[in-house]
């Protein structure tokens, strides 16, 4: 039997602004009613940003702090990873949400290009945070957003500074870094189980390539996100709409044609872990999603759809 099939919804992330699409959820009530939207529609892991008043990213601490307590309390279960990116804070500050003790925190292990710098991650830096997540009992999400950064994961996983197994996420499509390209997806996949054969991983698509990742990353047996994060348009013509009717729009698009279910469709149940590791530190309320099926009939208007199950009352 396959594995399940994990869904991160990325609600907002650090540049996207309601000038480029209303939706975008800012301020911290809006981010808590989107993340629930889409954990009922069935994503599991959350992956959080937060913003000053004016928009601006941020690594405040106590607006984590806000932001972790609405998400616990209307979306129990779902895994709270934060964000400890560049773009909100310099330095150490960018882990300062840590001693929160989130389940989960973004580790990029190295530097790369974006459109218009350079994503800095120092060893220094890198290792400092690999030692705040081991403190905390946090588990990284290592963001690859190259070939280097998959090798560079798997060295500090046997330095003993990530506890095995890795999490990794494939992020491509961001201008000047790795593009989608299919044949370097299947290579990052055959590397990672080369270096770490008990990994897991998750394949992000930024921008008009949100879906192209998602459709690679499912039917490759691995997890998936999505997000206004990562793109705000439907289409070339069309803003995403706001997470409720954007999931909704999914499944009655499935529902309304003739979909194919491939290979090794998958149902998540419950296991002892609230984490994507299998590790049994903390009991699990809700960890992933129900059925999970590509519509290879018009798939770019079809996205990902969860079936009409309840994850949380799974047997």
């Amino acid at each position: 039997m396959s594995k399940p099939c994990i869904i991160c919804v990325a609600i907002t992330g650090s540049l996207p602004r309601k000038e480029n699409n209303p939706a975008v959820p800012v301020t911290l009530d809006e981010q808590v009613e989107s993340t629930q939207a889409a954990f009922e529609a069935g994503a599991s892991i959350a992956h959080c940003h937060v913003r000053n008043d004016d928009q601006s990213p941020s690594s405040d601490p106590d607006r984590f702090a806000r932001l972790m307590e609405g998400l616990n309390t209307h979306c129990p279960g779902m895994i709270i990873q934060l964000s400890t990116g560049g773009r909100s804070g310099a330095g150490r500050e960018r882990g300062a949400m840590l001693p929160l003790k989130p389940d989960m925190a973004s580790l990029a292990v190295g530097s790369n290009n974006f459109p218009t710098r350079v994503y800095e991650n120092s060893p220094q830096l890198v290792e400092w945070l690999a030692d705040e997540m081991l403190a905390y009992d946090i588990k990284p999400e290592i963001e690859a957003f190259d070939l280097s950064h998959i090798h560079q994961a798997a060295t500090l996983a046997e330095q003993g500074k990530i506890k095995a197994p890795l999490y990794v996420q494939f992020v491509m499509g961001v201008k000047n870094a790795m593009p989608v390209d299919k044949p370097t997806f299947g290579f990052y996949i055959e590397t990672l189980k080369r270096l770490a054969p008990d990994a897991h991983w998750c394949g992000a698509g930024i921008g008009a390539n949100q879906l192209i990742l998602n459709e690679w990353s499912i039917a490759a047996g691995g997890h998936t996100r999505t997000g206004l994060e990562d793109n705000v348009r439907w289409d070339k013509t069309s803003l995403a709409p706001p997470m409720p009717p954007w999931w909704s729009g999914w499944r009655s698009c499935v529902r309304s044609t003739s979909a194919r279910w491939p290979p090794g469709n998958r149902r998540a149940r419950s296991s002892g872990s609230r984490r994507p590791d299998d590790s049994p530190q903390r009991p699990l309320t809700a960890v992933t999603i129900g059925c999970i099926a590509i519509c290879t009939e018009g798939f770019h208007k079809c996205g990902i759809h969860r079936c009409s199950f309840d994850h949380r009352n799974l047997a």
